[in-house]
């Protein structure tokens, strides 16, 4: 891509050519992809961008692949709404969903991975994997049948069925017996053994872009400006990053005047390394061992751990640890309120979002805006026991003995 000079690492500023490299030789930090945006500047502009595809390929220009050759199943352009009903319950009355349950496997994963296996096929890869905590397996399972690889993707064994199934039907599933830290240590393994394109391993440098859209998207949906807060849901902490990273580049490349957004950490009780690090005033989270319903975020050991720490202080952001409990009240108040049947880690951002406005961390008129990662269709244990429903004989009478009658008591 003409607009890609290198990857680079973050800690010591060596630069890489571009290969399906992740990690940097001389310190062991992660590898990041480098862009000429005076390069990007001279074809990108707010006409050119909604000239393009109503997907997120129309920020080629900011992305490491070119849509020319994308491997595209229609992932990015997901509605934001402004959340009245829910603004209404809390506060707030410049409430915003970004809804990412509307991509096509009904989750962000499908940005990181449609610039990831774009990437596989330009360097040969023959096959496509990854280590996944749910929604990711969905993803690259369903863009490697796009692009005609084959399949290898690794789970932990109690996931939800609805993520099993739902990355099954693309391709090929292997569960493991383990949590995602043990998975991903074992992909690692495969990644030096076998000449596979890992979506998050060899290949994250690239992946990890796909999710700045998400941040381009929200500028350009808003009016060409950053909102005053986001709330992002934090596993590894890459997704918290890269929307910010998207804002950032916007700025620089005067799409928009500014980028002031405070970035908020939003974690379980049951894996909270990064909230908890930003909480108690360290730099580096400590890692832990996952025991939470929200699985898509049960990394204990989280790759960007540290540099969403330092995002969230330097913005004037916060995180929040919400309770276990809490988790499906969220999800429901959502439901409830503005129509949305989000994931646990929806649930999560929910929670977050009621408690920074009770605490008037965000202020009833300022622009907010709360990430919805996934559908709830693919969590459906963890809400179970928390909806009601009726049966009744098909006569008028038992209806109103059992629902009309139950109502008025």
């Amino acid at each position: 891509m003409p607009n890609v000079q290198s990857l680079r690492c973050k800690e010591c500023g060596r630069d890489y050519p571009q290969e399906p490299i992740y990690v940097c030789d001389f310190c062991f930090g992660p590898l990041e992809v480098i862009y000429d945006l005076d390069a990007a500047a001279k074809n990108m502009s707010r006409d050119s961008i909604q000239d393009g595809p109503l997907s997120m390929w129309r920020y080629d220009q900011l992305l490491p692949a070119s849509r020319e050759s994308a491997v595209d199943i229609g992932a990015g352009m997901t509605p934001l709404f402004k959340a009245d009903n829910l603004g209404k319950e809390l506060g707030l009355n410049n409430l915003w969903i970004k809804n990412d349950a509307a991509n096509p496997t009904h989750s962000f994963k499908d940005r990181v991975v449609s610039v990831a296996a774009t990437k596989a096929v330009e360097f040969d890869f023959d096959t496509i994997a990854c280590a996944s905590t749910g929604n990711l397996a969905g993803a690259t399972a369903a863009h490697g049948a796009k692009a005609n690889m084959n399949t290898m993707v690794f789970i932990p064994s109690d996931l939800e069925r609805g993520k099993i199934i739902g990355a099954a039907i693309f391709g090929s599933v292997i569960l493991v017996n383990g949590n995602y830290d043990d998975v991903n240590r074992l992909c690692s393994e495969l990644g030096d053994d076998r000449r596979w394109a890992f979506v998050n391993i060899n290949m994250r440098p690239y992946y990890s872009e796909g999710s700045k859209s998400i941040g381009y998207e929200l500028a350009e949906q808003l009016g060409w400006r950053a909102p005053d807060h986001i709330i992002v849901p934090v596993a590894s902490g890459s997704l918290f990053t890269k929307v910010f990273k998207g804002l950032n580049e916007f700025a620089k490349l005067g799409i928009i005047d500014s980028n002031d957004s405070k970035m908020h950490i939003a974690q379980p009780s049951g894996c909270s390394p990064v909230a908890t690090a930003l909480i108690e005033g360290q730099t580096h989270p400590k890692p832990v061992i996952p025991d939470t319903i929200a699985k898509s975020l049960a990394i204990g050991s989280p790759a960007d751990g540290f540099y969403s720490v330092e995002i969230a202080n330097n913005t004037g952001g916060s995180a929040t640890i919400v309770p276990e409990r809490e988790i499906a009240e969220g999800m429901k108040l959502l439901a409830e309120t503005e129509g949305i049947f989000t994931e646990t880690a929806g649930g999560v951002v929910i929670s977050a979002l009621k408690r920074l406005a009770k605490e008037n961390i965000i202020h009833p008129d300022e622009e907010t805006v709360a990430l919805i990662t996934g559908t709830g269709l693919k969590t459906l244990e963890a809400i179970a026991d928390q909806v009601e429903t009726r049966t009744i004989e098909p006569t008028i009478g038992s209806f109103d003995e059992i629902v009309i009658g139950s109502a008025v008591t």
